[in-house]
């Protein structure tokens, strides 16, 4: 295997993120798979979404993945990298493919949404412990990772459980549950994802997700009592909004060993010492958003708080930085947008509580000048 432009010893930047990227191939019109006559090329992958969305948003990020030694993985390295990632680290194959796949262009919440995947036995499914460089994963102040990696094959699974293991000085760890039961061979996909989600220090959930994967109900509330241990939890509740839970400053150091009463090492998720007392939780509701397309908004929500936590601001901004992030992708095609100016962003997240419910944005709306007032975006519903 070969490294794409690999250095000796990795830089520190602010978030690496592992995972497979595909080259998408996005319909020319509407309809059925079957009918529509021609594709456009694009590139789709959730950590690399990230990555992409932080290094426009001006942050330094690394994506470590590993595609074919084929046009397809040419493509993938070429495009991430313009977006300002580092991608020397990502691992070339040359006796696999890099993956690919087919969408419809409708809203992927409706029936007649279509996504046909060409993933198996790909490049990025070979990742393992062994077949990655640790050090230029763990050389970032956050590694983001998400469930979509470990569902690609037991090597990738052990890859995750590595990064999630309590390790003392480790990055803060970043992972987003993306439920796909799609991907999952067998029923412990959901068992799986409970067990890295609580070994990881920030973790991302959808209330429905948590619902479908987990089976809880009940609130964000409920999906904080079945995950305890990441000293921050994120419930996203679609348009409503989204819910962060945190531990209070101090209460679980990321990357800290845990120890039972015996003085033994506990494993993620399974801590016999009392558990902190969590800080009351923060809601922010969403942004009321002209959608344009879906695809990718998560990834944006996460790279939007992620910014933010980065730059260490409140709860609260963290959480409509993410919301803002997410509405620009909301508001244009395909799987990745600009993120708006930080500027910009700063002085619409600091918007009063009323301003901020009554702020409408539409397609365009993130390169709106930086020196007009909020009142230029914000409208009445």
């Amino acid at each position: 295997m070969t490294a794409t432009g690999a250095r000796n010893a990795p830089d520190v930047v602010d978030v690496v993120a592992l995972g497979e990227s595909m080259v998408t191939f996005l319909p020319s019109r509407p309809g059925r798979l079957a009918d529509v006559p021609s594709f456009d090329r694009g590139i789709g992958g959730a950590e690399s979404n990230v990555a992409c969305v932080l290094a426009a948003a001006g942050h330094t990020a690394r994506w470590v993945g590993r595609v074919g030694a084929d046009g397809f993985g040419d493509h993938l390295v070429e495009a991430i990298g313009g977006y300002g990632v580092d991608v020397s680290h990502v691992r070339r194959d040359p006796r696999r493919p890099t993956g690919i796949y087919f969408r419809t262009a409708g809203d992927r919440s409706t029936d007649a949404h279509e996504v046909a995947y060409y993933r198996a036995g790909s490049a990025a499914s070979a990742m393992s412990p062994a077949g990655v460089d640790l050090d230029a994963l763990r050389a970032g102040r956050v590694l983001h990772l998400s469930g979509i990696t470990a569902a690609l094959s037991s090597d990738c699974l052990d890859l995750l459980r590595e990064l999630t293991a309590p390790r003392p000085g480790r990055p803060l760890i970043s992972f987003d549950v993306n439920h796909r039961p799609g991907l999952w061979r067998d029923a412990r996909g959901p068992e799986v994802l409970l067990d890295l989600a609580r070994g990881a220090d920030l973790v991302f959930v959808g209330e429905d997700e948590a619902e479908e994967a987990w089976g809880i109900t009940g609130g964000p509330t409920r999906i904080r009592q079945a995950l305890p241990e990441p000293q921050t939890l994120v419930v996203k509740q679609g348009a409503r909004g989204a819910v962060a839970f945190r531990h209070s400053a101090g209460s679980r150091a990321a990357g800290a060993a845990r120890v039972g009463a015996d003085g033994t090492p506990q494993a993620p998720g399974r801590a016999t010492n009392p558990r902190p007392a969590p800080a009351p939780a923060t809601f922010e509701p969403a942004l009321h958003v002209d959608v344009v397309a879906t695809t990718g908004a998560g990834d944006a929500f996460a790279a939007g708080f992620l910014s933010a936590t980065l730059r260490d601001l409140p709860v609260r901004d963290r959480l409509r930085h993410g919301h803002l992030t997410a509405a620009a992708a909301l508001t244009a095609p395909g799987d990745l947008a600009a993120p708006p100016a930080r500027a910009h962003a700063d002085r619409l997240a600091a918007l009063d509580d009323t301003a901020w419910g009554t702020l409408r944005l539409g397609p365009g709306w993130t390169r709106a000048d930086e020196h007009e007032g909020p009142e230029k975006e914000a409208r009445t519903p």
